[in-house]
């Protein structure tokens, strides 16, 4: 529980990160901390601190790399800068489109064939580790990693070490990862954001539709956090989901409230995938844009600012009436991490390419291009972090969310089928039985 808690609290801190923890070692760290060489990659002043001697007898790798869509572009222009610093190495990287939410089944399904270096999602790391397919951070990096980067994010790449017991980081951390509200300003006034209520009265009137995947358990999860639930972590088996104490009166209401709003803007309020949104941004001589706001992750950032233009506007999630009175709705905040194949033919490298990926260099030029949030503390304290706007509302929304870590498999589909009900056409929501559905859901989260 202290550690959940910590891990929400210290999301907002923007402050130099925490004394270094344990890392585990599957490398030798010789060769200098602080010089350069003529065959050193280290980029003084930027995070980046490798000698040649870091990759001992390594040389002609050929590694391959995970990245999701929207980053591939940017992530091979990194890699080839990266191979550019140890031109005498002769190293080569292919670079795959892999979303970091299906990473870690596709490590565990085959990882002789996976990536050696890979993006993945925060929830997902508890699996790598207990299955043993992701290395240990090279102690060296680790307490590189530990220092430059924000606690929370740190704390959430760290879990104890099967076989020492020990706390280890297992990641290196790259981005913040949550979503917040998007809207068209023409359409929703910054006022008006901070009400459900009030930016689905703005869309109706406009003609526009409000937009949230309701029926994905990552969004979904807001309805029942909003009224109070929060995961706790695992169980002693590791894969039953724990839950707080929670007043089921007060999540009942909530769920009501929820499904009433909804119900009352039929038409408006559309469940449907968040690409949707910035596509629905897009207004065009012959066609007219149909989104007026919604709920949308820091990825989508970037086409959601190139479609709205100066009438872009992002703001943390808005309250809901519940029961007459304002409750600010939660959500789930995460962090993506690289990871190493402990499989990999050339697992120095990899952590060599892994530490680059994750330094203040590549932190800047993903928030830049992609509108991604920073976990480095440099860049997190930089004027493009924050003057952005998307990255503002981020970090505002992660005050109020619950932290995405050691989450069960089981927890995704029940929570999509809650959010489902709550909105389908024959939910009656002055006759729906919202106590029993919230009870299967736990239920079945639970029990599958």
């Amino acid at each position: 529980m202290k550690k959940i808690v910590a891990l929400v609290l210290a999301a907002m801190m923007i402050v130099a990160a925490f004394a270094s923890c344990g890392g585990g070692d599957n490398q030798s760290n010789s060769g200098s901390d602080n010089g350069s060489t003529a065959n050193s990659g280290t980029d003084q002043g930027t995070g980046f601190n490798v000698d040649a001697a870091d990759f001992g007898d390594e040389s002609n790798a050929t590694l391959k790399v995970w990245g999701p869509d929207a980053y591939v572009k940017l992530l091979k222009k990194q890699c080839d800068a990266f191979t550019k610093k140890f031109p005498d190495k002769n190293i080569k990287i292919n670079v795959v489109a892999q979303g970091e939410d299906t990473a870690a089944t596709n490590m565990l399904s085959d990882a002789d064939a996976a990536a050696d270096v890979f993006g993945f999602a925060s929830d997902q790391l508890s699996r790598l580790v207990s299955a043993g397919v992701i290395a240990p951070v090279a102690t060296k990096y680790a307490e590189a990693i530990t220092s430059s980067n924000l606690k929370a994010a740190v704390s959430a790449s760290t879990l104890q070490n099967p076989e020492t017991k020990k706390d280890t980081l297992y990641a290196f951390p790259e981005t913040g990862n949550g979503y917040y509200l998007v809207y068209d300003k023409s359409v929703v006034s910054d006022k008006d954001a901070g009400s459900l209520e009030a930016i689905l009265a703005d869309c109706k009137k406009a003609g526009k539709k409000f937009i949230m995947d309701a029926g994905n358990g990552y969004y979904a999860c807001i309805f029942p956090f909003t009224g109070g639930v929060k995961i706790e972590g695992l169980e002693e088996d590791g894969l039953t989901q724990k839950f707080n104490d929670y007043d089921e009166a007060k999540v009942v209401a909530t769920l009501k409230a929820f499904s009433k709003l909804m119900h009352e803007y039929s038409g408006t309020f559309t469940s449907l995938d968040v690409a949707n949104i910035s596509s629905g941004f897009v207004s065009t001589s012959k066609k007219k844009s149909v989104c007026g706001a919604g709920i949308d992750g820091n990825w989508n950032s970037t086409p959601d600012q190139e479609a709205l233009g100066d009438n872009f506007g992002a703001a943390k999630l808005p309250t809901i009436k519940v029961d007459g009175k304002e409750e600010q709705m939660v959500s789930m905040y995460g962090y993506k991490m690289i990871g190493v194949n402990n499989a990999s033919k050339f697992p120095r490298t990899a952590q060599i390419l892994a530490y680059y990926l994750s330094s203040e260099e590549c932190q800047t030029q993903r928030c830049e291009e992609l509108g991604w949030s920073p976990t480095n503390n440099t860049v997190v304290e930089s004027d493009v972090a924050k003057k952005n706007v998307a990255i503002s509302a981020l970090v505002a929304q992660s005050e109020f969310s619950v932290a995405q870590v050691n989450i069960a498999q089981t927890f995704w589909d029940p929570m999509g089928n809650l959010g489902n009900k709550l909105i389908a056409e024959d939910t009656n929501p002055d006759k729906y039985d919202f106590k029993k559905l919230f009870q299967n859901t736990i239920s079945n989260i639970k029990d599958e």
